[in-house]
């Protein structure tokens, strides 16, 4: 039994990781092909750094990306805020069953209606062009919201709700409470549903597909027009790099994920003992 788990194992290592060996080491070819290794070299990246057009839908999708994850964090921090102060259970079921919608529906539909009432909304202010990078900036918003919000309630339901509370009476405003208290806490939740939105809204092609203009064009609908002609080892030796950027960015996350575990440790340990010395006091008296 041990051994079939581990040729189990093995095999999902392997379709899940040989793609990528695959395209790291056709990004370093000599030749021109992408099956057959002539050598290896840095020509490929070379040529990448000469590709305008690739180079160019690169920088818009970073824009869209970083543009999208900061107003979606920003707005799922607040939403979060505002559903975990909500009394009524059936008023925050019914609001976490609505935010759930745009991650239960398929890509094709969500691209598809908003595509729909992008047009629907240009076509009744008489604009020139229905499409464009802001309604790219609203679709992607739209999407990766839900997942910033998930991400932040978890930490808000660990939180001690007396400690917001004992902030005010010590003489912090709500605001100076949040900032003193609650937003150091869901931190954690704030970076992981931000790194989440850049990475949604970076590898997104079906939703970006149905609503971008004509004038803005993300690098995975880049790639998706090569295809149709041909796909070049620049663009293997590209995806490494993004590959790499992302990995040290998961290497860094993880590392101020358990610094923050081990602080969030410590803190719990003092509460338990300042408690613990205070119903001993109590017990004196």
């Amino acid at each position: 039994m041990k051994t079939a788990s581990k040729i189990y194992l093995a095999i999902v290592f392997i379709f899940l990781y040989a793609p990528l060996a695959v395209m790291i080491l056709i990004s370093f070819n000599g030749g021109e092909s992408t099956t057959v290794m002539d050598g290896t070299s840095l020509r490929w990246y070379q040529e990448m750094l000469r590709d305008s057009a690739t180079l160019q839908a690169l920088k818009n999708t970073v824009l869209l990306s970083v543009s999208s994850a900061v107003i979606s964090t920003i707005l799922g921090t607040i939403a979060a805020l505002g559903i975990d102060r909500m009394r009524s259970g059936h008023l925050r079921s019914t609001v976490m069953t609505v935010t759930n919608i745009p991650m239960m529906n398929p890509d094709i539909v969500t691209g598809i209606s908003l595509m729909l009432l992008f047009v629907f909304t240009g076509t009744i202010l008489r604009l020139e062009t229905y499409l464009s990078f802001w309604t790219l900036l609203i679709a992607h918003v739209t999407f990766s919201l839900p997942y910033v919000i998930l991400s932040i309630l978890p930490k808000m339901k660990q939180m001690d709700r007396n400690l917001p509370e004992a902030a005010m009476d010590l003489g912090c405003t709500p605001f100076q409470s949040f900032l003193k208290i609650e937003l150091p806490f869901i931190a954690p939740g704030i970076l992981t549903g931000l790194i989440m939105a850049f990475t949604l809204s970076f590898d997104d092609f079906v939703i970006s597909n149905f609503t971008s203009g004509s004038g803005f064009e993300t690098l995975t609908i880049h790639i998706f027009a090569m295809t149709k002609k041909s796909v070049k080892p620049d663009i293997y030796a590209l995806s490494t790099l993004i590959f790499f950027v992302v990995f040290v960015m998961l290497i860094i996350y993880n590392f101020a994920s358990s610094s923050d575990e081990r602080k969030a440790q410590r803190r719990q340990a003092a509460n338990r003992r300042f408690q613990k010395k205070l119903r001993q006091e109590r017990g004196e008296l």
